[in-house]
């Protein structure tokens, strides 16, 4: 009971800061465009400051080890949700797409990172980062074949190196490279720089929540109240598979760093992926459904993460 009463309330000071994000679009204080300005900023300049400014720490054997199986899992945890999605999800040509997508991807970055840095501190963080790398690994190779495939459309013509230059070149991938150095000489970056990288990293937590606000002030919830399928990839998505997750790690939990599997457990129980909605809009497949399943299972995770992470720090020996 206290490890949920712990992370009920972490999670309720995120959505606390989502709350910020609603009423900026219910006052009118921000726009779509001004959103827009604010994700780029978010992704492009904030994401990789932050793998930065974790990953200058002291070199730790063991830390490096724990990261390798952080990889490793991960790389495995989306495996096993792509064959569960394919066995799961039912839908149309435009809808199933969707459906798999949102059963394997989660908000791993926006929802996971803040939520491992309020429990887990710096080295939830450092482990998390190696999620999110294989979040966008896969949701620039299957995921863009899952959306491409059966006849659909390729939304501008992802070719060649354009499809695989972000699997390879991407905020993840960029920190990654920028901090691993740092980890491996136990270096620190300069105060002229590191203060800056430190400061900007500070800004992932409150920009991503009034990102993810905003949005949901507008969401339109019908068509995925409308569709039962949906119902099936939330659970999935929320529950069924963050609880196959805790109970995997639990059976390897003498062999395994407990922060890193944590870090695991939260990217993976985080709701579905705000990229789903991007990339149904770019492949034009039903992005009110993704919109409604980003949305919903975001709302829906204030009741699910919680209990799920309480019963990993149990079960992982919190």
């Amino acid at each position: 009971m206290q490890n949920l009463t712990t992370v009920a309330a972490q999670v309720g000071v995120l959505f606390a800061l989502m709350g910020v994000g609603a009423a900026c679009r219910w006052f009118r204080l921000v726009d779509d465009r001004a959103i827009k300005g604010i994700v780029n900023v978010l992704v492009l300049v904030v994401t990789p400051c932050l793998v930065v400014d974790v990953f200058q720490r002291p070199f730790e054997r063991a830390a490096l080890g724990a990261l390798g199986a952080a990889f490793a899992i991960a790389f495995v945890v989306h495996v096993a949700a792509i064959l569960a999605s394919r066995a799961a999800a039912r839908g149309g040509a435009d809808s199933l797409p969707v459906l798999r997508l949102a059963m394997v991807f989660s908000n791993a970055g926006f929802m996971g990172v803040p939520l491992e840095y309020a429990i887990l501190g710096d080295a939830g963080v450092f482990y998390g980062i190696a999620y999110v790398v294989m979040f966008n690994l896969f949701i620039w190779s299957w995921g863009v074949w899952e959306m491409r495939k059966r006849g659909g459309r390729d939304g501008g013509g992802l070719t060649g190196w354009k499809s695989i230059r972000p699997m390879v070149v991407n905020p993840g991938t960029v920190g990654l490279a920028a901090g691993l150095p740092l980890f491996l000489l136990s270096a620190r970056l300069p105060a002229v720089l590191g203060a800056p990288v430190h400061h900007m990293a500070g800004l992932n937590t409150p920009l991503a929540m009034l990102v993810i606000g905003f949005y949901l002030a507008g969401a339109d919830f019908r068509r995925v109240l409308a569709t039962p399928a949906a119902y099936v990839a939330a659970f999935v998505r929320l529950v069924a598979f963050p609880l196959s997750l805790v109970g995997a790690l639990w059976l390897m939990r003498g062999h395994l760093d407990r922060t890193m599997s944590l870090a695991m457990v939260i990217a993976a129980s985080a709701p579905v992926a705000a990229m789903v909605t991007m990339f149904a809009a770019k492949f034009e497949r039903d992005v009110d459904l993704s919109v409604g399943l980003v949305s919903g299972t975001t709302l829906l995770s204030m009741l699910t993460m919680p209990p799920v992470i309480a019963l990993a720090i149990e079960a992982l020996g919190g």
